[in-house]
């Protein structure tokens, strides 16, 4: 078992263990909550310090005759931490030999080798950390520019990306490369960000809100016993917010109020009744907090997000970012969200690969490096585990509740130039 309490099968199942010594790329994106990992793991064959590496014939053939480069064959990993435990996330990498892996890298030389691409605010917050810990100096790339990159990668890269999601119906979405903007990406992280994207290197953020991820985390932590993000969303599973939230039926007396199209389960008021109830908190059953938390702020992204794509006419909007965990209540509610607001048309698009966009497109920055060119061939799914609860009603520790973004990764090839 490693130090993150995942044992040696586990790691072979991901991929991680065969690795060590073949990871040639590693970006980071260090948000408030969670620090977002994405490495390149070459293929298992040939050579010692060949492996992954296609032979001359294959390489000239995938780089479109291009001799003057290396054509590496394998799979970008992803893995998350929580920035409040970033000594996991150091622990991890120093496990893994991350900061050794240059040694052997293609030609990299010493001072490259020990140099890691990096977004976020954590990369300027946590520089001398990596320093000093690992010897590895964070090459600072900007946030914004990171996540439309990443999302324009996937999204024009990587097959069976996007997906709307309502009523427990899950469609993805076939993109045209040549129809693909404009679009807003809103990125749903600690905080909120809504970017119109027009292009590749063409963005504007139009928008955003304080009311995210970290707000979800932050109230739930307060009002729960969860300790942390994935727990809580855990816990809101078995939730009923009605007992929470005041409903139009609430003050209609269980009817409609139709002239103005809301239905009788309809949310007037969240947390709205709690105000005509004499209750203490510890009355109320912590997991239908959790759902009348989640749905409140997944209603008011929801809406803003549909706002920001009126404003400026556009009819797709895809969402990113941790704070969705490819959880169905989450996505259904923001769905619903944008499909009332908009009147059907508009609808809200969701990314499989949610949470790594930043750090995805910090990884896409080492094209600057000698990084000619990456190619996605397909996805490579694992099933999660269902996790198990505590007599809490809290997810176990040793069974986390598991996000699909941590279960994929992307067959690929990188074109190195030499």
């Amino acid at each position: 078992m490693d130090r993150n309490g995942v044992t040696e099968g586990e790691l072979e199942g991901r991929g991680m263990n065969k690795c060590v010594e073949q990871v040639s790329h590693l970006a980071l994106d260090i948000g408030g909550s969670l620090i977002k990992m994405v490495y390149f793991c070459g293929e298992n064959s040939g050579s010692e310090h060949q492996q992954g590496i296609l032979s001359s014939k294959e390489s000239c053939g995938l780089s479109n005759g291009n001799t003057n480069c290396s054509v590496l064959r394998g799979k970008l990993h992803f893995r998350k931490f929580e920035t409040s435990k970033i000594n996991e996330c150091l622990e991890f990498m120093s496990s893994k030999q991350f900061h050794r892996n240059g040694e052997d890298c293609h030609g990299a030389s010493v001072s490259e080798k020990n140099i890691i691409k990096a977004t976020g605010g954590g990369a300027f917050k946590f520089a001398d950390l990596f320093k000093e810990k690992l010897g590895m100096t964070l090459d600072k790339v900007d946030e914004m520019n990171s996540l439309v990159a990443g999302a324009n990668f996937l999204l024009k890269a990587a097959s069976l990306e996007a997906y709307t999601y309502m009523d427990g119906q899950k469609e993805y979405v076939q993109i045209d490369q040549n129809d693909l903007y404009p679009y807003l990406l809103v990125n749903i992280g600690s905080g909120v960000s809504m970017i119109k994207v027009d292009g590749d290197g063409k963005f504007e953020r139009v928008s955003g809100t304080s009311v995210g991820g970290g707000t979800f985390w932050g109230l739930g932590k307060l009002l729960t016993k969860c300790k942390s993000f994935d727990e809580l969303l855990g816990l809101s599973y078995s939730g009923n917010n009605r007992v929470i939230d005041m409903l139009v039926g609430d003050i209609y007396g269980g009817m409609d109020y139709s002239k103005i199209g809301l239905s009788s389960t309809a949310i007037a008021s969240s947390f709205g009744k709690a105000v005509s109830e004499d209750k203490d908190l510890e009355e109320y059953k912590p997991e239908d907090v959790a759902r009348s938390l989640l749905r409140m702020i997944s209603n008011n992204i929801g809406q803003i997000a549909y706002l920001n794509a009126l404003r400026f006419g556009l009819k797709r909007i895809f969402f990113g970012g941790f704070f969705i965990r490819g959880h169905a209540y989450t996505m259904d509610t923001i769905s619903v969200g944008v499909n009332f607001w908009s009147n059907g048309e508009a609808k809200a698009m969701f990314l499989r690969h949610e949470g790594f966009l930043g750090a995805l497109g910090a990884f896409m920055s080492h094209r600057k490096d000698g990084f000619a060119d990456l190619k996605a061939h397909h996805l490579v799914e694992q099933v999660p585990t269902k996790p198990s609860r505590n007599a809490g009603g809290c997810l176990n520790n040793s069974s986390v509740l598991k996000d699909v973004n941590e279960n994929i990764s992307i067959e690929c090839t990188m074109q190195l130039s030499n």
